[in-house]
């Protein structure tokens, strides 16, 4: 397929607001268009928008917890795409944690209480933690000016790690996440790989390019007939694991051999 030729896309940036998401799905709903292809939160508002549109779920955390589907392996209706494993990746990113800094003994959790996903990633992270022998502490920030408004003290001492949890707010607006973070001096981890590209010490998550490229394999199906409901929730089939020896020769840290060994990437 060629863009202008035999397909048309239409693209909607939220931006991390999620209050804009019902909107945009509507106004693609109403066009209407033949697929809608949606990443994280956007799924739900999709499905709410429509239920003859086939949608197909790219980076959804727990679709049949958010009641997108039946079932990974028959999803019925007109959902079908890929998740991104958050809750199950979010306990693995405090191990990680733990391993890279095994002295620690708590650890400063920051999500956005309004995300969708929120309360799953913090009830794992949390349980995990605990399990590790970490004493955990809750920091919250549900909107850019109140992560603006965060001040660096409130992210613990520099020997206490700090696990910031996926949100596509914090993403958006992950200049301001690092930033506070640098200022505290303290080690962190988080969900994207973007984040340590950009300067965040360890990160950990599906690598969201491989699935959108495989949730272009199942456009492709969808159009040529195939039913979405008959097409299987896939899990990620990659991840990234990128540790940035930059940012923790900056804090004064030694990442662990063991770690430097699991790592996909390492930047220097």
């Amino acid at each position: 397929m060629v863009e202008g030729r035999n397909i048309i896309l239409e693209y909607r940036f939220a931006r991390g607001d999620y209050t804009a998401l019902r909107g945009m799905a509507e106004e693609l709903a109403n066009q209407p268009v033949d697929v809608l292809v949606t990443d994280g939160p956007a799924g739900s508002a999709a499905a709410s928008a429509t239920r003859t549109i086939p949608i197909v779920l790219c980076m959804t955390d727990d679709n049949v917890a958010l009641g997108l589907v039946d079932s990974l392996a028959r999803p019925g209706g007109n959902v079908t795409g890929f998740t991104s494993m958050g809750p199950e990746r979010s306990g693995k990113r405090v191990d990680l944690m733990r391993t890279a800094f095994p002295r620690a003994t708590a650890a400063t959790v920051l999500l956005n209480p309004s995300g969708p996903s929120s309360a799953a990633n913090l009830h794992v992270t949390e349980e995990t933690a605990r399990a590790l022998g970490l004493t955990v502490t809750r920091l919250e920030a549900a909107s850019p000016g109140a992560l603006r408004a965060l001040r660096p003290e409130a992210l613990g001492r520099a020997d206490s790690p700090v696990l910031v949890l996926p949100d596509s707010m914090f993403w958006h607006h992950r200049s301001e996440v690092l930033g506070l973070v640098a200022t505290a001096g303290v080690p962190s981890i988080y969900a994207g790989r973007e984040y340590a590209d950009d300067g965040g010490l360890m990160s950990y998550g599906a690598n969201v390019p491989d699935n959108f490229r495989r949730a272009a394999d199942y456009v492709d199906r969808i159009l040529r007939g195939a039913k979405p409901g008959d097409l299987p929730i896939q899990r990620p089939v990659k991840f990234d694991f990128v540790v940035n020896l930059k940012t923790a020769q900056a804090l004064g840290l030694t990442i662990p051999p063991a770690i430097l060994a699991r790592a996909d990437e390492v930047i220097e």
